[in-house]
């Protein structure tokens, strides 16, 4: 099965590593964090990957112009300026007809891969993603006058779902991307939305984005203690 990652986005947010990289290329622990999600897949399998590039996408190629284990790696460039729409219906000639994953390239997840591809099979529409409850960054209050009348540490729990990336796709959904000016996450997964073609795989464990330096900081020391093994 074919393994889509999205790796040329700019990275404004983390503008003090991405002036000279792209995002996905920002070391965690020594291997970029594209290189962690890649495990990841090759865990379950799937090590058929076809990296989308963009912004300084020959750094992505420098670092994987040799052998990576049994992994089977295609870097195709997409565009500097495509959006991440663009990105996946450019790659439209070589995913073909069958079933595929996809993921960004800047967030770490423990899901169960072999589980998302069967709930996705089970439930035969075009697009699944994987819902997940971000990591809370602060406690909340509610106040009463000059009372708290409710005090919670940071907590996930009480956090609404997000869309962690994670994908299953069927390739029809790429019908449905316009151009490289699509963002993905804008008409497309809409469109989907209403036709009640998208479903969502709910997953509780690990999640991580890398959007800021604190981000990136808590990957680095959660990868170091090996609490999560990718």
């Amino acid at each position: 099965m074919k393994v889509i990652l999205l790796a040329g986005g700019f990275g404004t947010r983390l503008s003090e590593y991405t002036k000279t990289m792209p995002k996905p290329m920002i070391k965690i622990e020594g291997k970029p964090i594209l290189f962690h999600i890649m495990k990841q897949y090759a865990k379950y399998g799937y090590k058929d990957f076809y990296i989308a590039l963009g912004y300084r996408g020959e750094v992505i190629k420098k670092f994987f112009n040799k052998k990576f284990f049994d992994w089977n790696i295609n870097l195709i460039e997409t565009g500097k300026n495509t959006m991440t729409g663009g990105r996946l219906k450019r790659l439209g000639k070589l995913i073909g007809n069958e079933t595929f994953m996809m993921t960004y390239g800047d967030g770490l997840s423990d899901v169960n891969l072999k589980k998302l591809l069967k709930f996705h099979k089970k439930n035969k529409k075009l697009v699944t993603l994987t819902a997940v409850r971000p990591p809370a960054r602060f406690g909340g209050l509610k106040l009463n006058g000059k009372y708290v009348s409710y005090f919670k540490e940071k907590s996930k729990l009480d956090e609404g779902w997000i869309n962690g990336g994670f994908f299953v796709m069927e390739p029809k959904f790429l019908k449905l991307i316009e151009n490289d000016n699509t963002f993905l996450e804008r008409e497309p997964l809409e469109k989907v939305t209403k036709k009640k073609q998208l479903t969502a795989f709910r997953h509780e464990g690990f999640w991580q984005c890398m959007d800021t330096k604190r981000d990136k900081d808590i990957l680095s020391e959660i990868i170091k203690s090996k609490k999560i093994k990718f």
